[in-house]
Order: structure tokens, then C-alpha cells, then sequence
């Protein structure tokens, strides 16, 4: 099935060539930040907390009001950082990467745009070490930047002045945590900060910070060209625009999908293509190692963030993996209870402990009583860990107690 739904991120892809500037340009590249460079900051941060638009890389907190608390948390003459979360190691996940790899300017763009927003001259992506093809194409296109003065000293002569770096991440799953992934970029252990401060407060080398991904920056240049109501005719009144879908599992075209909020996972399935002959699916695991197992009788609920609320789940990052029914679904839970004890850090004892005891406990027989008390060991884990990773576990086995009681 063609993917015949309006495109925000994903517009330009196949319609240029990622490693040229002047066929971004062409494309109405840099019209955006241009739009938004005759703005105050404030006019800005407010465009983008009247769209709505809420972060893409799981926990879906307002992308305006995390820019407002970031340029007013401290005196205007106080230096800020723009930091794109370009670390995207949750199982299932592909997307940011995806865009990086077709639309490298249009994240430069989006960076460009949050800086001026918040008052910040220095941004960094801090890209997951795997991801080769992708820092090749993004170093690149900033150096692209540099040579045609879309960065560095008095870009386009408007008078902002804004430098960006890439950092290769540490391979670490914790470090797609934002405190986390600070301490890296600061060259230190990939060990979690205790909250709050909050990045807007104290982030990175303990200045005001605002941590985005990939997918909610590239959302920035659209909103400052076409409007806020422009985004605001997409997705439902609580949940705007569109979202990236990482698709994959048992299906004939695994990949990235731009759907509008408010269409129905088989909506989103059917773009992906159907199992094979005579097979049926069994369960979705919906926002990764981190997220929820959905069974087949919930295909019709839409894909918004109230939705999923109402029904307790979450869309995390927008990883959809489709299981058949030959899958077993106890050896599956026992994949992502070893990859949460292998990717544990180490720091707290709650997290460090309780992710080997739920891995050794799903080693054994998935009665009744052992899920009961993996479940309570994970809520024991959430209550106490320092960071998502300790409080990740409970969710998958929640979702599993509750759709496919034993």
C-alpha cells in the first residue's frame, strides 16, 4: 500500500540528492530558519508552543515549553547549548537515523532554529557509534554549512552567530537518556545525573541545555515556514502533526513511515505489507525494548498520544515490531529482560540487581506466580533506579501480564 498521507520530515526524501546543499536550498531549505530569524525569540518559542508539537523521542514532553524553560532559566547573557539526541538505541528504532541518511540540512536547519530560540552559539549531535553512513552524510552537510555561511559567524548576514559539532556516542543504551548522554558529551562514564536539575537548568558543563532528537528538530523548520495552524491540520487537537513509524518484524516492507496522528496501528500496518500466506499476528511490541506488547484485538486503536493513554500504553520512540503467531512470546520476553541486564550501567543497586534477577526468573517457567513476582521486582525497580532504564522493565511486563495472561 502507497503511503499516500501528508508528509512533514520525510518531504523532501527521494526528491533530493542528501549530500547537496544546493538541491536542500532549491527545496525550500533554510526558508524556515529564515522566516524564523525575523522573529523574536520569544515570537518563536511561542509559534512552537501554539503547533503542539511534543518531543518524538519517547517521552512526548512539549517541545515549546522545554525551549521556554531553557532560555529563561538563567540570565539572558548566559551561555546555552542546543543538543541534538541523535543516540538512538532503542530496539526496533530506526527513524532518526533514516532521516539523517535523506535530510541531513533539514536537522542543521532545525538546530539552527532551536539556537536562535533559546539564545544558544553552539550546538552538538551526539550520533550512536554504529551509525557510520549517517555521520559520514551529516559531517558533510555541516561542512557544506560552514563553506556557504549556513554556519559559523553571521549566517546569511542576519547576525546569528551559531557552530556545530558532531560527537560519536559511547555505545551505551543509557546514553540515549538526555542527563546521561551529557555526562558522555562531557567526556566522562555514561553514568546517570540525578534529578532535577533538569537539562534547561543545569545541562551540559552546567549551562542551560535543551535536549532534543532528530525527528522533533526537523519538525522545527516546518512549523516557523508554513505556521503553526498549517501543522496543527494534521494528526488529532491533542496530538498534531505526524509522527515516524520504525516498522518491522513480520512483515513484507519493514521501514520508516510518516503518518499523521490519529489513523489505527493496522492503518499503519497495512503500509508495511501483510504477514505471510496463512499467518496471523500475534502480538505488536509497540515503542521498542521499552514498550508495550499490544495484542491483535487493539489494531483498530488510533495512534495519538490520548489514546494510548486511556488505554494505559505508550508510543515511546515509534517502534512497531510485528510478531506472527509462531513466535514464542516467553522466549521474546526473555530477549529484552537480557538486553536490559546487559545494557544496565551499573550505578544504582536496584537497576544493577534487578535486572539480573529478572532475567534469571524468566529463565524459568512463565507460571502465574513467577510473572507476579518479576512484576513486583520491576515496580520495586521503577520506584528506586536512577534513570528510565531501572524503570523501562515494568512496562513490557505489565502489557504481558495484562494481554496474555497465563
Amino acid at each position: 500500500m502507497e503511503n499516500k498521507f501528508p508528509k512533514i520530515v520525510t518531504r523532501r526524501f527521494g526528491m533530493i540528492d542528501p549530500l547537496s546543499i544546493d538541491d536542500f536550498i532549491q527545496h525550500d531549505g533554510f526558508q524556515g530558519f529564515l522566516q524564523a530569524i525575523r522573529k523574536s525569540p520569544a515570537e518563536i518559542r511561542e509559534a512552537i508552543k501554539q503547533s503542539g508539537l511534543r518531543g518524538r523521542g519517547g517521552a512526548a514532553f512539549p517541545t515549546g515549553i522545554k525551549m521556554e524553560a531553557t532560555a529563561t532559566s538563567a540570565p539572558q547573557e548566559t551561555k546555552r547549548f542546543v543538543v541534538c539526541n541523535a543516540d538512538e538505541g532503542e530496539p526496533g528504532t530506526f527513524k532518526d537515523r533514516y532521516i539523517m541518511e535523506k535530510d541531513p540540512y533539514a536537522l542543521i536547519e532545525g538546530m539552527l532554529i532551536a539556537g536562535y530560540a533559546i539564545g544558544s552559539h553552539q550546538g552538538y549531535i551526539y550520533i550512536r557509534g554504529e551509525y557510520l553512513s549517517s555521520i559520514t552524510t551529516i559531517r558533510h552537510a555541516i561542512n557544506e554549512c560552514y563553506k556557504h555561511n549556513w554556519l559559523g559567524k553571521n549566517i546569511q548576514a542576519t547576525g546569528f552567530d551559531f557552530n556545530l559539532e558532531v560527537f560519536i556516542g559511547g555505545g551505551s543504551y543509557v546514553c540515549g537518556e538526555e542527563l546521561t548522554l551529557l555526562e558522555s558529551l562531557e567526556g566522562k562514564r555514561g553514568h546517570p545525573r540525578i534529578k532535577p536539575p533538569y537539562p534547561a537548568q543545569k545541562g551540559l558543563w552546567q549551562k542551560p541545555t535543551l535536549v532534543n532528537n532528530v525527528e522533533t528538530l526537523v519538525n522545527l523548520p516546518y512549523i516557523l515556514q508554513y505556521g503553526a495552524s498549517k501543522f496543527r491540520e494534521y494528526g488529532t487537537a491533542e496530538s498534531p502533526g505526524t509522527k515516524l513509524l520504525s516498522i518491522s518484524g513480520s512483515v513484507e516492507k519493514p521501514g520508516v513511515y510518516e503518518v499523521p496522528f490519529g489513523i489505527t496501528f493496522k492503518e499503519a500496518l497495512d503500509l508495511a505489507g501483510s504477514l505471510s500466506k496463512g499467518k496471523q499476528i500475534k502480538a505488536l511490541l509497540v515503542g521498542g525494548a521499552a514498550g508495550n506488547f499490544i495484542p491483535p484485538s487493539l489494531l483498530d486503536l488510533p495512534i495519538t498520544y490520548e489514546s494510548l493513554a486511556e488505554n494505559k500504553l505508550t508510543l515511546g520512540s515509534g517502534a512497531i515490531m510485528v510478531f506472527e503467531d509462531s513466535v514464542d512470546l516467553h522466549e521474546l520476553l526473555q530477549n529484552i529482560l537480557h538486553f536490559f541486564k546487559h545494557e544496565s550501567c551499573g550505578k544504582c543497586v536496584p537497576c544493577r540487581i534487578g535486572t539480573t534477577l529478572l532475567y534469571e526468573k524468566a529463565k524459568e517457567p512463565l507460571t502465574q506466580e513467577n510473572l507476579a513476582w518479576m512484576i513486583e521486582e520491576a515496580k520495586y525497580m521503577a520506584r528506586t533506579s536512577l534513570c528510565p532504564l531501572g524503570q523501562s522493565p515494568l512496562i513490557p511486563l505489565q502489557s504481558f501480564e495484562r494481554f496474555f495472561n497465563l
